[in-house]
């Protein structure tokens, strides 16, 4: 392990510890009072729970960063499958939370194979990618894990789960543009996605009956929320006197006035308006801003990779958590429809926290990798 510590990125790690450090007290200050008034459990509830998720998040990336990326890719396959048919399954036996059949509860636990299905697929299209860059020269080839990804899309969607079918969608279209596929097939491809989202978009808006539900639907009524706060606004406009009451420094932390179930779960979607009304403005801006420097590195660590593989897993783990960023607060500031997506290091819960720390091993491993072999190189000059 000592020798593989010599290869971390230390300020990406150091970065990512501390916003994990800042995520769980925010968890225990946000959840505390819906935890004893809601559900009639220890106000420490969901601050144990959220410390267990990141000491099971901690034995994964012992476990991953010990395995090359090549393993990483092997494992991906049978992993896609059984996600697949997870999801699947879901949509028979699975439980309805929040209105989406997204999670298996196993009692102690919920888990929602959404979320791990993100991380896989990254490593899917990364491995087959690089392994078949050089066969990239027909049709079938170069669009078969998108086929594979179109079914994961479509099964995501109607649990139904919109925000996750977005991020997967979004992330797999990027990953797509950045592999080595013969322009003409990238470019008819794109084009062909973009009629297929304006034909969506038409169904969903130019009709009277259109593909989403009407709680779906509801979502798109994002602007002056505090003009619906009674109804569908409720959410949003308390977000923003969440965020009003905060100003420059804040009220305190663990003194916030909206977490008396005034925001429904405070502790997952919500928790930066929380995080704004306890410890201000100052400090909201200065995580989006430890935001941008952690998506710098995996950026610069994906740039430095001696092969294709390394450089689209880095990549794609930089889309991946820059778009839980963007939508998640977006959506509270209501410059887009709430989607129910959970705000990277900060939001409570299992699935995401392991999924995310599992991204960053293997951006971790990534870097590894990339030590290695400028240490071979050095080595042979």
């Amino acid at each position: 392990m000592k020798k593989i510590f010599k290869y971390l990125d230390k300020p990406l790690l150091v970065t990512t510890v501390i916003l994990f450090l800042i995520g769980l007290v925010m968890v225990f200050s946000a959840s505390n009072v819906t935890a004893y008034m809601s559900y009639a459990v220890s106000p420490y509830n969901y601050f144990i729970k959220q410390g267990l998720f990141l000491l099971a998040g901690l034995f994964v990336f012992l476990f991953m960063i010990n395995m090359n990326t090549k393993t990483y890719g092997v494992f991906s396959w049978g992993l896609l499958l059984i996600s697949i048919a997870g999801l699947a399954v879901l949509l028979i036996i699975g439980t309805a939370k929040n209105k989406a059949v997204s999670w298996f509860d196993l009692g102690f636990i919920s888990i929602q194979p959404s979320e791990f299905v993100k991380v896989i697929t990254i490593i899917f299209l990364a491995y087959y990618y690089d392994r078949n860059k050089n066969k990239l020269t027909s049709w079938g080839r170069s669009l078969f894990p998108i086929g594979v990804c179109a079914i994961v899309a479509g099964l995501i969607f109607i649990q139904p789960d919109l925000g996750t079918t977005i991020i997967y969608t979004v992330m797999v279209g990027i990953i797509f543009l950045a592999v080595p596929i013969i322009p003409e097939i990238k470019y008819k491809t794109v084009f062909a996605a973009l009629g297929i989202v304006c034909f969506a978009l038409l169904s969903i808006f130019g009709t009277g009956k259109g593909i989403l539900l009407e709680r779906q639907m509801e979502r798109f009524n994002f602007k002056r929320p505090c003009d619906r706060i009674l109804k569908d606004g409720n959410q949003v406009c308390n977000c923003y006197i969440a965020m009003n009451n905060g100003g420059l420094t804040g009220v305190g932390l663990g003194n916030s006035t909206q977490k008396y179930l005034y925001l429904p779960e405070p502790y997952t979607d919500f928790i930066f308006a929380i995080i704004v009304e306890e410890l201000g403005v100052i400090t909201g801006v200065l995580i989006v801003l430890m935001y941008m420097f952690v998506l710098y590195r995996i950026l610069l660590i994906g740039r430095r990779s001696s092969n294709n593989m390394g450089t689209i897993l880095c990549y794609g783990v930089a889309i991946y958590i820059f778009l839980h960023i963007a939508i998640n607060l977006l959506g509270i500031m209501g410059m887009m429809p709430m989607t129910g997506v959970p705000l990277p290091f900060m939001s409570y819960g299992g699935s995401f926290t392991i999924c995310l720390i599992a991204a960053l091993t293997i951006v971790q491993r990534v870097s590894v990798e990339n030590g290695r072999t400028r240490e071979r190189e050095l080595k042979g000059k």
